[in-house]
C-alpha cells in the first residue's frame, strides 16, 4: 500500500459508507413511498365505481407517485456518486465537501415536494 492509503482512517471510510447507506435509505423511501402514492389513485377509483360516487376531482397520484419514484432513482444515483467522489478524496488525502449549491437546490426540491404534498392534502391542488 502506499503513503496516500495509509493514510486513509478507518472512521472516514466507515462514514462514508453510513453516509452512502443513508441515501440508499431514503431512495427506497421515496421509491416505495412514490408507488403506494400512485397506486392510491388505482384504489380510489375502485372504490368510486363501487360505491358509484361520481370522480370530482383529476388524479393528481399517479403522476405525484411516479415523480416520487423518478425522484428516488435520482437520490440513489447521486448517493452512488457521491460515495465516490468522497472515496477517491479520502484516498486522496482530500476532504471534499458537498456543493452548496446543490444542497440548496435538493433542499428546494424537498421543499417544492412538500408543499405539493400539503396542497394535495388540503384539496386545493388539482382543481
Amino acid at each position: 500500500m502506499g503513503d496516500l492509503e495509509d493514510s486513509v482512517r478507518a472512521s472516514d471510510v466507515l462514514a462514508n459508507e453510513r453516509t452512502y447507506l443513508a441515501y440508499v435509505r431514503t431512495a427506497l423511501a421515496f421509491i416505495g413511498f412514490g408507488f403506494v402514492i400512485a397506486r392510491f389513485s388505482l384504489f380510489e377509483r375502485e372504490f368510486q365505481a363501487i360505491a358509484h360516487v361520481p370522480i370530482t376531482s383529476p388524479n393528481i397520484s399517479t403522476p405525484f407517485g411516479t415523480a416520487m419514484a423518478v425522484f428516488g432513482v435520482i437520490v440513489a444515483l447521486l448517493g452512488a456518486w457521491r460515495y465516490g467522489v468522497t472515496d477517491r478524496g479520502l484516498r486522496r488525502g482530500r476532504v471534499v465537501a458537498f456543493s452548496p449549491v446543490a444542497g440548496y437546490t435538493i433542499a428546494t426540491l424537498i421543499a417544492t415536494i412538500g408543499t405539493a404534498v400539503a396542497l394535495a392534502l388540503l384539496g386545493l391542488l388539482g382543481r
